[in-house]
């Protein structure tokens, strides 16, 4: 009842601007537009990505992975379209400090990677202003499932399944490749049986850990709260066992997958970064770091960053998946 009653406390200062399908409150404060308007002033240069028309790639958009009543959870999957093959999967998942953002920001990311032999899902789920912490967590443990029960209709191979994601969604990605088997969080009840262990994670600018300080103590102001204290519902010094509990870096053992972590300049994004690679190290987990100079947080979702990120990106799934 406490956390119910901080998290009301916290949802004024949110920004919540519409309500949509469902009668859910939507924050979209964080959208490409804005930020383009705002980057461009230190990157005049840069552009938008935008989607694109690839041939042999087919697509199914808002595809219902789950559903509890009038509320449904979508993805949007693109793929190969010759079947005389399966795929990798990788399941995207956007940013947006867990409370905005939304699954068409990584669309063309989504669609380069099916372009190169990839099964991409791009996937919604519920963020702070609608469910608290863990729920973000436990729908998208759901639709890795669901893309394992369903992989045959894609063309995908459910034994080879990777999470990337970016910013906020690369954190919640880190803690789904790290708790993959354990009894940390469960998933929404699916058709069919599959786990929800993943063979690849791609972290773009997402921090594995919640405890560093330039996450947790960032609330000072209770009349601002951090992206943090809105999603769990309270600060790090109200309930610091959540704040542990989310970090990805807590988990990382010998049956993490293969990691990649890709960051832009902002140091910030790099924390935890260094505790969770030695861990792998130790248990001789291939992973790959590359730092992008010179280049805002946001990074992914602009030219000309974004043709060096997903080559990067590329590359390592090919290396982890396809080689022999």
């Amino acid at each position: 009842m406490k956390l119910l009653i901080i998290s009301l406390l916290f949802l004024p200062f949110v920004g919540l601007s519409q309500i949509s399908g469902g009668d859910f409150p939507r924050d979209t404060s964080f959208n490409i537009h804005d930020t383009y308007l705002k980057e461009r002033k230190y990157y005049p240069f840069i552009e938008p990505v935008k989607a694109f028309n690839i041939k042999g790639v087919q697509e199914k958009r808002d595809v219902v992975y789950y559903s509890f009543g009038k509320r449904k959870l979508h993805a949007d999957v693109f793929y190969p379209s010759d079947k005389s093959e399966t795929y990798p999967g990788v399941i995207l998942i956007h940013g947006g400090g867990w409370a905005s953002g939304d699954k068409s920001h990584l669309v063309p990311l989504a669609q380069k990677l099916a372009e190169h032999g990839y099964v991409a899902t791009c996937v919604e789920y519920r963020l702070s202003p609608e469910a608290l912490y863990p729920a973000a967590v436990i729908d998208l443990k759901t639709a890795v499932k669901w893309l394992k029960i369903n992989a045959s209709g894609f063309g995908c191979d459910s034994s080879l399944i990777a999470v990337l994601g970016t910013s906020a969604g690369a954190t919640l990605a880190s803690l789904l490749a790290t708790t993959g088997g354990k009894a940390v969080y469960p998933s929404h009840k699916a058709e069919g049986n599959a786990g929800d262990r993943v063979q690849a994670l791609v972290n773009i600018d997402g921090v594995p850990d919640f405890t560093t300080p330039s996450e947790s103590a960032k609330d000072e102001d209770p009349a601002k709260p951090s992206a943090g204290a809105r999603w769990f519902g309270a600060t790090y010094k109200q309930k610091p066992e959540l704040w542990k509990e989310a970090s990805a870096v807590n988990y990382v053992d010998a049956e993490t997958p293969a990691t990649i972590f890709i960051n832009s300049k902002n140091a910030r994004f790099h924390a935890g970064r260094g505790d969770f690679l030695k861990v792998l190290d130790s248990y001789g987990t291939y992973n790959e770091v590359h730092n992008i100079p010179k280049t805002p947080h946001p990074f992914w979702l602009f030219y000309p960053w974004f043709d060096e990120t997903w080559p990067k990106v590329v590359n390592f799934l090919d290396y982890v998946f396809k080689e022999e």
